[in-house]
């Protein structure tokens, strides 16, 4: 028998209905996202918005924003936006969503989505009480590779899933940013790495039903790094692992009665599993194997912000490939995840 892998669904980003982008905190991430934007998408970035004038107005000349506010209640404001990517980190995701919400304007907010699952709640209540599409960027849920796994899935080429192994370990602590080890900022390896591996396990197992967590914590009380045993809702498990002090294999598996898929490689250091990367078949007596390559490896992001485009223009206020309900289930695991190994943010 020799298989091929299925081809992804999903459509070409240059064809998503044009949005007029607000970007709320010119940082890291959302330097990746406008990148991403002006190479493989006709989305417009309209307008950013920063606390600094100044850094607002170099993200807008770097990546052709129109405009450029030195406060994000003008941005939220600016009639010309149509949705806000709010990068800010997760500690203010709440506020800024709700800011966003309340002036009117859709959102898609950085993962994690909050910093709890009250913070996330509050969110997509405010979002469906005002009619508004709000939806997590997870951007790995909306990559092309994602979907060729999700046809696997669904196409039973794997058997009956038994379970998954996802990993994500960077060096980042502890002379990496301050968001990462800060307790004000929610920091920790959890938000910011593990929920890679949560979310995956998540979409693999048709959901997470429980979990068992060891892990150790920094000097400032925020998670260093921590193991998960998860349960799923097929009765398959996971087995997943983040740490932010050292660099892991970073690579995931899904094993089935039938085959396994793995993601990543190892031995490329641009092969992350959660990024756009190849996917390899194993059938059960290792005779048959197939791969599927993605076209490039450059982008990523802008796939989800292409959904958040088609979903908006269809009227939708949530995306089927991430509801809003799984959102809410993933930061509830996460929750009991910090709860097990200790970790608590000011004001919980």
């Amino acid at each position: 028998m020799t298989t091929t892998l299925p081809s992804p669904r999903t459509p070409d980003p240059r064809t998503a209905p044009v949005l007029r982008w607000g970007i709320l905190a010119p940082g890291g991430i959302a330097r990746t996202m406008a990148s991403a934007l002006r190479a493989e998408t006709e989305q417009v970035i309209q307008a950013v918005g920063s606390r600094d004038l100044a850094r607002a107005q170099g993200f807008a000349d770097e990546f052709g924003a129109h405009t450029a506010y030195g406060s994000y209640d003008e941005l939220v404001a600016d009639p010309d936006v149509d949705i806000v990517y709010v990068a800010s980190p997760h500690s203010e995701h709440r506020e800024h969503a709700r800011l966003a919400l309340d002036a009117g304007k859709p959102v898609l907010v950085e993962k994690a989505f909050a910093r709890n699952a009250a913070e996330a709640r509050d969110i997509l209540d405010t979002a469906r009480g005002r009619g508004l599409f709000a939806m997590e960027a997870m951007w790995t849920r909306f990559l092309p590779g994602t979907d060729v796994v999700r046809q696997c899935l669904e196409d039973g080429l794997l058997g009956e899933v038994e379970n998954v192994f996802a990993d994500h370990g960077q060096p980042l602590h502890p002379n990496g940013p301050q968001r990462l080890w800060d307790p004000e900022l929610a920091g920790g390896a959890l938000l910011d790495l593990g929920i890679y591996p949560v979310s995956f396990a998540s979409f693999v197992l048709d959901g997470i039903d429980s979990v068992t967590a060891t892990g150790r914590l920094t000097e400032e009380g925020v998670d260093a790094e921590e193991t998960i045993v998860a349960t799923g809702r097929n009765g398959g498990t996971g087995i997943l692992h983040a740490t932010m002090t050292s660099r892991t294999p970073t690579t995931a598996s899904v094993i089935g009665t039938a085959g396994r898929l793995d993601l990543g490689d190892p031995d490329d250091p641009t092969g992350r599993w959660y990024a756009p990367t190849g996917i390899r078949f194993t059938s059960r007596d290792a005779q048959d194997v197939a791969v599927w390559e993605p076209e490039q490896r450059t982008h990523g992001l802008h796939f989800e912000a292409c959904e958040a485009a088609r979903c908006i223009d269809a009227g939708l206020t949530e995306s089927p490939l991430l509801p809003a309900a799984e959102t809410l289930r993933i930061m509830e695991v996460l929750d009991d995840v910090r709860s097990q190994v200790g970790v608590r943010y000011p004001g919980e």
